[in-house]
């Protein structure tokens, strides 16, 4: 079988020499990248729990926070915020994103180059084969379709090296993403304890007097104080007062409008005029 390898990586011409590094640079970055982002190496289940008991207890010296720091990634972080702590949440959470940028950066070592093999290793191969094949047309042109043994050595050359290509890059591309993504991973959950610990330690803020008046009409708005149940006095007055203002709205009432008692008036009568009885005048016309 060793023989058999050899006589491939012969066959393939002087391109296999670029490939077969291309593979043992896989196989190096792969195991020490597996090796350096263990979840247990890179954030450790206790350290905030530990971090936190420090706190309760006063026990925050230089030499706690140096043995933190160089303890693992996530202990760099949280040791940049805790030197920090008292200069407020603002210079903490700044110091703490400039320690998490050098701690991903540092992470993130090597993992270029796998990406770059996983690229260029496929067109080592596609090289290879081109350059087979104008051997084959070489031989074809100096001697003719004849001869066999040289067109097949051309031909072998140039599927030999696309093979090899592809062997080293399909798994560098597969251990690129998984690398990747078991690196964000660990980002999200260096933050999420990065922001435990800011919350613990700044998270009751209170305000003061000397805020300005816009804070504190914001705050009113956020926070409107509650209404207050009107006591037993408070409602009487307030049905009274609510009683007044319905008086006040109704209209007068118009008094109902009893019959007028008209005075009982007599006829006017008109005057007995007495005829005179001895009248001649009036006999005359009687006449």
């Amino acid at each position: 079988m060793g023989e058999s390898v050899y006589e491939l990586i012969v066959a393939g011409g002087w391109l296999m020499v670029p490939i077969l590094l291309c593979s043992v640079a896989v196989v190096t970055i792969a195991v020490e990248r597996y090796w350096n982002l263990r979840r247990e190496r890179v954030v450790p289940s206790n350290l905030l729990a530990e971090v936190w008991h420090w706190l309760r207890h006063h026990e925050i010296t230089r030499q706690k926070l140096e043995e933190l720091r160089d303890s693992s990634p996530l202990g760099k972080i949280l040791a940049a915020g805790l030197s920090n702590s008292e200069h407020g949440r603002d210079v903490m959470k700044d110091c703490i994103e400039e320690a998490a940028n050098q701690v991903i950066h540092d992470l993130e070592r090597f993992l270029a180059p796998l990406g770059t093999i996983a690229a260029v290793a496929p067109l080592l191969g596609l090289l290879g084969t081109v350059i087979g094949m104008i051997k084959v047309f070489t031989a074809i042109m100096l001697e003719g379709t004849g001869n066999a043994a040289v067109l097949a050595g051309g031909i072998s050359e140039a599927l030999i090296t696309t093979a090899a290509g592809l062997a080293v890059a399909i798994p560098a591309l597969m251990l690129h993403r998984y690398f990747e993504r078991q690196l964000d991973g660990l980002v999200v959950d260096m933050e999420d304890q990065a922001i435990k610990l800011v919350g613990a330690l700044h998270g009751d803020r209170l305000f003061t007097p000397d805020q300005s008046a816009a804070d504190q009409s914001q705050v009113q708005k956020v926070n409107p104080t509650p209404r207050q149940k009107p006591g037993p006095e408070q409602g009487s007055r307030s049905e009274q007062n609510s009683r007044s203002g319905q008086q006040s709205k109704e209209p007068p009432k118009r008094p109902q409008n009893p019959q007028r008692e008209r005075p009982q008036t007599s006829a006017p009568q008109r005057p007995n005029r007495a005829r005179p009885a001895n009248n001649p005048a009036a006999k005359k016309r009687e006449v």
